[in-house]
């Protein structure tokens, strides 16, 4: 269901769950890049100081504060004088290089000047794809927050591949907020939220102030970016928002251009679009299937496997596998499908797809037959399972 309000004329419920947010005390902040520059081709000192102020205001409150900052390919590029590079991904790495350390040391600067520190951390998928690293990560982050550091967290641009890049700054949020177990994530762009159409091509079109379900109608609504300065748009936005909330974390889209926007809107104020979280996280374990890095490999299963495994808690069976597509080995994070290619599930597996191949309809306890060995009588355990 999609509220749309507009300024004169409020949803209660709307208004209901955006004071609710005023309990919510840890809080990661995503910042686009648009946003850091004030939509020119520089970082704007003024610009990212206002940010800190509102941050020291919050932090000393007592909210513990993440912040996720784009900007340091801009900052790079800044740095060497707009050069004219080819669009590769080398050309990207070496501009995140020179403009990372001028990045963070604006941040440490501003931050400085309200008594704050910071600690950087840069990230990429593999720091979550592994259940070790993905702890170690965790650990660093809450480590930092209990000694009352402000983690300021960036994709690692400058070594990132393809294959181990999170691709933009909204999905590294998401990540964050997973592996913190926040609260609230707030998503500061250059638009005031989520719009029935586009607002810089339909005049008439109505901020929507509360969505409680994503769907592909949600999805459609939402467009690219148009600043030219980052790689998301509002559609990397609504994929945000989709990891976010499943780990229980409400997520704000809003624009960061709004005077005092952070702080407004934790004193509960209506400003953007509000996605709530679904009612229950999941536990840590659950955590770590949902931000890692899903296998390009899909297990194909039945109806009857559907039904168990999203209505009766229950493991999946190699008896329920109908196909098996694409190549993962044991212990990969896979995307479970229905026969119709919808994905409703991921699960990480406790066999080889060419042996989940071979044991597919198959009954549990013809697996050691089959195989001549057995992880066990199921497919995904339960316990490494978690539904979309």
């Amino acid at each position: 269901m999609i509220n749309q309000t507009t300024d004169s004329v409020q949803s209660t419920a709307s208004v209901r769950r955006f004071g609710e947010l005023q309990a919510h005390r840890r809080v990661v902040i995503k910042l686009g890049t648009s946003v850091l520059t004030g939509g020119t081709r520089r970082l704007s000192p003024p610009q990212m100081v206002d940010i800190a102020r509102q941050c020291a205001e919050l932090y000393h409150r007592g909210y513990e504060l993440i912040v996720c900052t784009s900007g340091a390919v801009a900052a790079g590029r800044e740095r060497l004088g707009f050069p004219e590079l080819p669009a590769t991904v080398a050309s990207k790495q070496m501009l995140a290089a020179v403009g990372q350390s001028r990045l963070m040391l604006m941040w440490e600067r501003f931050f400085e000047i309200y008594g704050i520190h910071v600690g950087q951390i840069l990230l990429t998928h593999g720091d979550v794809e592994s259940r070790h690293r993905f702890l170690n990560a965790q650990d660093t982050l809450h480590t930092l927050i209990e000694n009352h550091i402000v983690p300021i967290i960036n994709e690692n641009d400058a070594v990132a591949t393809e294959e181990i890049k999170i691709g933009d700054n909204d999905n590294l949020s998401a990540l964050v907020a997973v592996l913190t177990s926040a609260d609230l994530l707030i998503l500061l762009t250059d638009q005031a939220g989520l719009f029935t159409a586009d607002p810089r091509e339909t005049p008439n079109a109505k901020l929507i102030t509360e969505v409680d379900v994503i769907d592909d109608k949600l999805r459609a609504l939402a467009g690219g970016s148009r600043s030219g300065l980052g790689v998301g748009g509002m559609i990397t936005k609504i994929e945000a928002a989709t990891v976010a909330r499943r780990a229980g974390t409400h997520v704000i889209i809003t624009d960061g251009k709004i005077p005092n926007v952070l702080v407004r809107v934790l004193q509960g104020e209506n400003l953007g679009t509000h996605i709530p979280a679904i009612d229950t996280p999941p536990e840590n374990r659950k955590r770590w299937v949902l931000a890692g890095a899903v296998n390009s490999g899909h297990i194909v299963v039945d109806a009857g496997a559907r039904h168990a495994l999203c209505h009766r808690g229950r493991s999946l069976l190699s008896a329920g596998i109908v196909a098996i597509e694409g190549e993962f080995d044991r212990g990969d994070t896979v995307s479970i499908i229905e026969t119709n290619g919808l994905e409703f599930a991921r699960g990480i597996a406790r066999y080889p797809s060419q042996d989940m191949d071979r044991i597919k309809g198959h009954h549990s306890d013809a697996i050691p037959d089959i195989l001549g060995y057995t992880y066990g009588v199921v497919a995904i355990h339960r316990n490494d399972l978690i539904l979309l």
